[in-house]
């Protein structure tokens, strides 16, 4: 059958596949082992047998066909075949049908993209006749339930989908069945009595990516903390690894971008998420990027046509793609023919009644589109009227061609006047025209050569609008590229930033916010308007419209306006320069909408405290360093040089370290290229100056060659005033150095690395994306420890351990508590001890997993109060610092440590008397019970809290960070660590009771229970008398008697005495005389019985326990 031809290593593949037939353009092989004498040897018996133990769905098949371009490595698989005769009939098909064909293209990339549409019109065609389901329900339920069982998760785990593969354990293959679910990837294979059984939680995967191996052509590698795991033999890899990557993506994005996720209609519920879904998804993402539409739009139909092109004379064919308020055309190359068409300038849709199965599209300015060939193109016709409400107009003489009028008019004219108007009635300061103009108008009178180049190209952009039609909707073609590395006019160069940037479409759909938003924003004082305010003289200082108040005050209002709008980002440096830049070529509010494009679309995460995106784009650098510039990587001996370097590159698109009237032509390219064009120039770059930094021998010397070399790149052809440019004042002593034209620069970077796909570029940003947030984890974990270990015996290893499972236990919320309100409090950009922090809930199923003392019956109590201990400031949360501080004292603490542990436990602000709703579940707490007596000493007033969580957290309040309160902290922190024992209030007769009865549960089932019995039996009944001595002094009345009696019977006390005296009325105790004791005279009766100090300082093996815990934590959840 035919494929959709796609990309094949061939590295090792030799070993797997021998050649049956080939020409010039396509190789028939056939699968080693498959229809030879004895099997093929050894090689072709192993081959045969890895076939065969595959499952009928995943056989590989043993004949296949590939296309090969002249003078190229790349190949592309495009059929495969049962046997020899249905392969047969493909090859002969090629031969009669493409062979003579192809010898007429002039270029490989001709050949290669007829033959990769030509296998697509065929497996299309087949298509119409096959009904089949993608998805079986059937198999799909048996799979369901083999899963459940297999692993045992909790029901609301939900699984996505699920493979044969084979699993590499060592060398040797395990063929089993992979099931992806919205948290897991899990693999289970049971072959000849040996289980295998794994689960990798997405949010642990640092790494996946397909790879070659000495055995395998192709599989996926996935690695998990620090492990790499390898599976292979799947039908599809590709669909597969795509399918991979967005579940990692969506884990990944779940728990470290919460805000983000919470917005998303899509994956808002997991429990939603279908193979299907992502997929649309998928679609939909690319959709959006490849047009640069909205985050929100969704891609809703598919139909492949032709679209006249009247400049051309000639049908292109290619894809219209509609979502709900766009409708959009890429010829099948991508690179020849694009248009984007928003709803809202759709005059009239209509069709014609020849049998070309037309649809014509017309807009404002006298245009219209005509797709011919369009699949069911009646009905497309009246859902299109029905989702724009244009009014249908009849076409009497429209014939083959449809033309496009010369004198087209902006599109964006409408939206400026209703923008306008509303800038008008908001605020009266907004700039409405570019600082370029009014700072450096052009002197039509004194034309120079520069002026002349000028001129001439602003006469090849108007060509190209009278023919391929000006606006949101013009043709984009190869020749607009050209046109925007030769570089944009200065009179065009904001509107065509708008245009490519799809900054036009966010204007359009929100007129007059941005006079809103700089109205709302006026005067607000905080941490982003601080910065902003101090790095406002430091955005092009040298430029004189950044030096007057009407350019600083532009820039003011921006930026604040994007604070207040995005105050997740607020403000980051390097936004002021690139904003600076935008003012000076677009009005005010297209700067703004600019900045939107940049920051939200087309950088994502590039402006915030960990400027992930950035960093992600700087490993995907290196990456393309390492294809394309080996010689560079094995001279480097550190990669994370090239990071350093480029940081600014990336941040400022070049801004900060080419020259002004340099730097706007890269952001030309970037705004119609994405961050394809930076990775492309930075390419060039290096590969400039590749024997320069081949002879330095450190960094700082390779670091001083690319300065000196952006010093000397210079633009001939800008129309700036010599005062403006940078490039022009570079000293006669660097005068000696080659000068390079940016243009020439560009251009070459364009020749050399134009092949690089935006789609490899996505792959590689996902998959860097989760090395870069793994590795900025493991930042946070080392710096928690290395401030953690300061203070407890726990060893570094101990340590490191615990917090996997603090960490993991907090994300199993993040998993199927959508409710939970601790997901709200993870955020990276607060200090690393508070960036993961648990509930009540989630503290108790810790404590039971590691608690020496959780065998006691009342060990849900003991759980609230250590917990109740260790939040000193009442958030209803505690960090991984006090979790440890008490695990540390339970396994490594002193006699007298645990005691007073013991002893606080029981004693206000952590003692809370429990009362158990149901009375038959004994003393388990309900999850509701834990979290609100967690919650009863939360009772302060709103205010005051406010005051004190300021105080208590030096970021808070007014965005300030006030250093006197860190410092403040600091000493309190230092002060609780020389706590003096006499310091402990004094624990009443209730806290009392409660403390003995707990120390008896805490010996129950110690093989010495007996002896430790009859020891808390003498210390009760030694303190008892004492504070009925000490009290005599003062009243003849005894009130102790019975109490003592009830607790200090011979053995133990006695159960029915104890537990009704326990169960006694609260007020009848308040009316007898109340008796206290203090700790010392509690830890010095217990000193006085060797059992008691022996069972409290006997070793308790932690390692066992934590390796225990983590082998249960899933299946204890699991059970709840």
């Amino acid at each position: 059958m035919w494929l959709k031809p796609e990309e094949v290593l061939l590295k090792n593949a030799l070993k797997l596949w021998l050649m049956e037939r080939s020409n010039d353009y396509f190789v028939l092989q056939r699968r080693r082992g498959y229809q030879e004498e004895g099997g093929g040897g050894l090689t072709g018996l192993l081959v045969g047998t890895l076939d065969s133990v595959l499952d009928s769905t995943a056989k590989v098949a043993p004949f296949r066909i590939l296309h090969q371009t002249p003078d190229s490595q790349v190949y592309l698989s495009i059929a495969c075949g049962a046997n020899r005769e249905e392969i047969t009939k493909h090859w002969e098909w090629l031969e009669q049908n493409i062979m003579k064909t192809l010898s007429v293209f002039d270029s490989n990339e001709d050949i290669t993209n007829f033959v990769q549409g030509k296998i697509r019109g065929l497996i299309a065609e087949e298509g119409k006749h096959s009904f089949a389901k993608e998805d079986d329900p059937e198999k799909f339920r048996e799979a369901l339930l083999k899963f459940e069982k297999c692993f045992g998760l909790p029901e609301q785990e939900k699984l996505v989908t699920y493979y044969s593969c084979s699993y590499w354990k060592g060398r040797v293959p395990c063929q089993g069945w992979l099931y992806l679910s919205t948290n897991f990837l899990s693999f289970y294979s049971f072959l000849l009595g040996s289980e295998i059984k794994l689960i990798i939680s997405w949010d642990a995967v640092s790494k996946l990516e397909k790879t070659s191996n000495v055995i395998l052509t192709e599989s996926i590698c996935v690695c998990s903390q620090g492990e790499n795991h390898y599976f292979s033999m799947f039908l599809h890899i590709n669909q597969t690894y795509l399918l991979m990557e967005q579940l990692a993506s969506y884990a990944i994005k779940r728990i470290f971008d919460k805000e983000t996720f919470d917005n998303d209609p899509v994956l808002d519920d997991p429990l939603q998420i279908t193979k299907r879904g992502l997929e649309n998804r998928a679609h939909s993402e690319q959709f959006n990027a490849f047009f640069r539409l909205p985050k929100e739009e969704t891609l809703k139909e598919v139909h492949e046509c032709f679209l006249w092109v009247p400049f051309s004379h000639f049908n292109t064919h290619g894809k219209m793609c509609i979502s709900e308020n766009y409708i959009c055309f890429a010829s099948q190359d991508g690179n020849l023919c694009s248009v984007i068409i928003p709803l809202r300038e759709v005059l009239a849709i209509d069709k014609t009644n020849d049998s070309s199965k037309s649809v014509i599209i017309s807009i404002k300015g006298k245009t219209a589109f005509r797709f011919s060939e369009v699949k069911e193109f009646e009905q497309l016709v009246a859902k299109l009227r029905l989702k724009c409400g244009a009014a249908s107009t009849q076409y009497h003489d429209i014939s083959t061609e449809v033309p496009i009028s010369s004198e087209s008019v902006d599109t964006s004219d409408d939206i400026e006047v209703q923008s306008l108007t509303c800038q008008r009635e908001c605020s009266k300061t907004v700039n409405t025209e570019a600082l370029m103009t009014v700072f450096h108008p052009q002197d039509l009178d004194t034309l120079n050569s520069k002026m002349l180049k000028e001129k001439m190209k602003e006469q090849s952009w108007n060509i190209l609008f009278a023919e391929c039609g000006r606006g949101v909707s013009m043709f984009r073609t190869k020749k607009t590229r050209d046109l925007v590395v030769r570089g944009i006019p200065e009179t065009l160069r904001g509107e065509l930033w708008m245009l490519f940037s799809g900054a036009v479409n966010d204007m359009a759909a929100n007129p007059g916010y941005y006079a809103e938003v700089v109205e709302q924003s006026l005067g607000t004082c905080n941490l982003a308007t601080e910065e902003i305010e101090r790095d406002l003289r430091r955005s092009l200082p040298e430029h004189p419209a950044f030096q007057s108040d009407t350019g600083i005050s532009a820039l003011r209002r921006v930026l604040t306006a994007y604070a207040f709008r995005n105050p997740k980002i607020g403000y980051c440096q390097a936004m002021n320069i690139l904003t600076s830049v935008l003012l000076l070529y677009a009005k005010e509010e297209e700067a703004f909408w600019l900045l939107v494009a940049v920051c939200e679309r087309m950088l994502p995460d590039y402006f915030n405290r960990r400027i992930i995106g950035a960093l992600v784009d700087q490993a995907v650098f290196e990456e393309l360093i390492r294809d394309h510039l080996p010689q560079l990587t094995e001279h480097m001996t550190d990669m994370t040089f090239f990071s350093s370097v480029s940081l600014s590159w990336f941040l400022t698109l070049f801004i900060s370290v080419l020259p002004i009237e340099s730097a706007v032509n890269v952001v030309d390219c970037f705004f119609y290229d994405g961050i394809k064009a930076i990775l492309q120039l930075g390419l060039a770059i290096l590969d400039y100056n590749l024997d320069k930094l081949l002879a330095c021998k450190d960094d700082a010397e390779a670091v001083t060659a690319l300065n000196r070399f952006f010093d000397n790149v210079t633009n001939k052809d800008s129309p700036l005033p010599s005062s403006v440019q940078q490039g022009s004042n570079v000293s006669d002593e660097k005068s000696s150095h080659i000068r390079v034209d940016i243009t020439d620069l560009i251009r070459e970077s364009n020749e050399k690395y134009g092949n690089i796909r935006c789609e490899d570029i996505h792959g590689m940003r996902c998959r860097n994306r989760l090395y870069v947030i793994q590795t900025l984890e493991e930042t946070t974990k080392q710096n928690v420890l290395r401030v953690v270990s300061q203070d407890v015996k726990l060893s570094l290893h101990e340590l490191d351990e615990l917090y996997v499972i603090f960490k993991r236990e907090l994300f199993f919320s993040y998993y199927w508590c959508l409710s939970s309100p601790v997901l709200k409090h993870h955020d990276p950009s607060l200090p690393y001890l508070e960036q993961y922090q648990i509930d009540c809930q989630q503290f108790r199923v810790l404590y039971h997993l590691l608690s020496p003392w959780a065998h006691s019956a009342n060990r849900d109590s003991l759980a609230l109060w250590t917990f109740r201990l260790l939040d000193e400031n009442s958030d209803c949360l505690v960090n991984f610092k006090e979790f440890a501080s008490a695990i540390d004292i339970m396994y490594n603490g002193s006699f007298t440590e645990k005691l007073k542990l013991l002893f606080k436990l029981h004693i206000p602000p952590a003692y809370t008397e429990v009362k158990y709703k149901d009375p038959s579940k004994g003393d388990e707490l309900s999850k509701e019970e834990l979290l609100y007596f967690s919650q009863l000493h939360v009772s302060k007033p709103v205010k005051e809290k406010e005051t004190e969580s300021a105080k208590n957290s030096p970021e808070k309040g007014k965005g300030k960070v006030d250093i006197q309160a860190y410092l403040s902290q600091w000493q309190d922190e230092l002060l609780k660590k020389e706590e003096n024992i006499k310091d402990l209030p004094r624990m009443n007769q209730s806290q009392f009771i409660q403390f003995s009865k707990t120390l008896y549960n805490l010996f129950h089932g110690d093989p010495e229970e007996e002896s430790l019995y009859q020891a808390i039996a003498i210390v009760t009944s030694l303190l008892l008398r004492m504070e009925e001595v000490g009290r005599k002094l003062h009243s003849p009345t005894s009130s102790t008697k019975g109490l003592s009696g009830a607790v200090c019977a011979s053995g133990g006390p006695s159960e029915g005495q104890t537990e009704s005296h326990l169960k006694k009325d609260p007020s009848s105790l308040r009316e007898e005389l109340q008796w206290s004791f203090a700790f010392e005279q509690i830890l010095a009766s217990l000193l006085n019985e060797p059992a008691l100090v022996k069972f409290f300082e006997k070793p308790i093996d932690l390692k066992a326990k934590l390796a225990n815990a983590k082998t249960s934590q899933l299946s204890s959840r699991t059970k709840k």
